[in-house]
């Protein structure tokens, strides 16, 4: 299968995938067939196997190959390939590190709940906020939205700062998020959808022909790594998190990101003040 960098259309990629997939699965049915009738101890054992074997064969393979793509970076990042995004004036003298992923919806929830008055903050020069995404649920579920969504916000990236933050608003709103296991951004038609609400985004057609040829999967999982080595660096496992100045941002139970403005705005006095 072609890779991204070549600018493969993605739709015909995907519909070859399907149809892998679709092979694999009569196969793995008759493989089933087979072993029916073995001793209990080897129908797990076996089981256990198959099971794997299905796991790896769902694995979208698309997404393999764009690891050995080109990585491209959407302007308006920094640092090593590109994977600093860092938004607000210059003059905001700490950063505040949102840790998120786009399917997950407690993400969601921080975005529609606090997300206002973090722009306000941004806008007011309190503190910068640097972004960085996570894929991990597309693993977890399984499915491939996480790293679509993120590469759709790559695009947006290029276009501006400010229709990359619009656009997140958009893709975390109530209208628009999907269930947890609804893997609806695997589809670059709604993430397009999507992004006609916003004004920058609207009709824009140098970002249609990014999010559908992919040009920023390769960086979109290259920024994924860096939430897994920061991950380990801040001891926390999933999304959402912050830290500000290396030390996690919390609410009120010491553990998780503050949910409500109220804990919000305390744990970030908290901090800008630490």
């Amino acid at each position: 299968m072609s890779k991204r960098n070549s600018q493969a259309n993605k739709s015909a990629a995907r519909e070859r995938l399907r149809a892998e997939r679709e092979r694999q699965a009569k196969k793995d049915k008759a493989r089933r067939q087979v072993i029916v009738g073995v001793s209990v101890v080897a129908v797990l054992a076996v089981a256990g196997g198959v099971a794997y074997g299905v796991k790896k064969l769902n694995e979208p393979a698309y997404w393999e190959a764009a690891k050995d793509a080109k990585l491209v970076a959407p302007k308006n990042t920094s640092g090593k390939d590109g994977t600093t995004v860092v938004v607000g004036k210059d003059t905001a003298k700490k950063t505040l590190k949102v840790y998120e992923d786009l399917r997950c919806p407690i993400c969601a929830q921080l975005e529609q709940t606090v997300g206002p008055t973090m722009k306000k903050d941004i806008d007011d020069g309190k503190y910068k906020v640097q972004f960085v995404g996570a894929t991990f649920l597309d693993d977890r579920i399984p499915g491939e939205g996480s790293r679509n969504a993120l590469s759709a916000l790559g695009a947006a990236l290029n276009v501006s700062p400010d229709a990359f933050l619009a656009y997140k608003s958009a893709l975390y709103s109530a209208k628009n998020h999907p269930e947890e296991q609804d893997d609806k951004f695997k589809d670059d038609s709604y993430l397009i959808k999507i992004a006609d609400t916003v004004d920058a985004l609207k009709g824009n057609t140098a970002f249609q022909k990014d999010v559908k040829d992919g040009t920023y999967d390769k960086w979109a999982l290259t920024l994924s790594d860096k939430f897994n080595e920061d991950g380990e660096k801040y001891d926390f496992q999933g999304t959402p998190s912050l830290v500000m100045d290396d030390k996690k941002v919390t609410g009120s139970d010491g553990e998780n990101a503050p949910m409500s403005v109220d804990e919000y705005n305390t744990a970030l006095t908290a901090a800008l003040k630490g």
